[in-house]
């Protein structure tokens, strides 16, 4: 009589493959196919359940990574951030630090489909650690300007929120300019005043914000 080994031919058990599925996963990888789909698909599509459907596993095996879906969009968001992450210019006089996160943050977000709506949703609900690395350092280059603490970290908000809420709005247009829905070409500004590049208007408001805290600065404001 032939003797037959107990789990041969059979399937795995749910708990047994489920384990298997959390060993084969790589956070790393899963940040970066979850990237993709941000690309691919826009944030609307950035799920637990599209991301399991991509890697054909179960999404509860996501669990092990992710709590939820929003830690999921903070990993996302902070792999958006990591080249800002890993730059610095400490050295630099306290204008053209700021001027270069300005400018390397909008980079950052425009390098990403929806990168605005995502960062700025994991900024609110604090599941991004890059974001709060760019305050630090917002917040140092405002101190060295001569704010107080308390001034200095309210000019590094207003320069994230700034930022957020520029290039929110610029990939909107983006989005609606490649669906044809931008009327004769539509410039940013409506009275084409001077200029329509959005570089040019957005170095335009990060400018007035820097001379703003040089300002404060200059009237030693009494805050902090």
């Amino acid at each position: 009589m032939a003797i037959t080994e107990p789990n041969k031919g059979r399937t795995a058990p749910p708990m047994s493959r489920l384990r298997e599925e959390r060993r084969a996963l790589n956070r790393h990888d899963l940040v970066r196919r979850a990237t993709a789909i941000l690309d691919d698909y826009g944030i609307a599509d950035l799920t637990m359940r599209r991301l399991a459907r991509e890697l054909d596993i179960a999404p509860s095996a996501l669990y092990w990574h992710f709590a939820n879906k929003q830690q999921l969009l903070g990993a996302v968001a902070d792999h958006v951030l990591a080249p800002l992450a890993e730059s610095d210019r400490r050295d630099a006089p306290w204008q053209e630090r700021i001027d270069f996160l300005c400018s390397a943050l909008r980079d950052a977000l425009l390098s990403h489909k929806d990168g605005a709506e995502l960062v700025s949703a994991s900024f609110a609900s604090g599941q991004t650690a890059h974001m709060i690395t760019v305050l630090d350092r917002l917040a140092e280059a405002a101190a060295t300007a001569g704010l107080g603490a308390v001034p200095a970290a309210l000019a590094a908000r207003s320069i994230v929120y700034y930022v957020l809420g520029y290039v929110a709005d610029e990939q909107s247009r983006l989005q609606w300019d490649s669906a044809g829905a931008l009327e004769n070409g539509q410039p940013f500004l409506a009275d084409g005043a001077g200029f329509d590049d959005p570089s040019a208007q957005f170095g335009f408001g990060a400018r007035l914000l820097v001379d703003g805290i040089g300002q404060l600065a200059r009237q030693s404001s009494p805050i902090g």
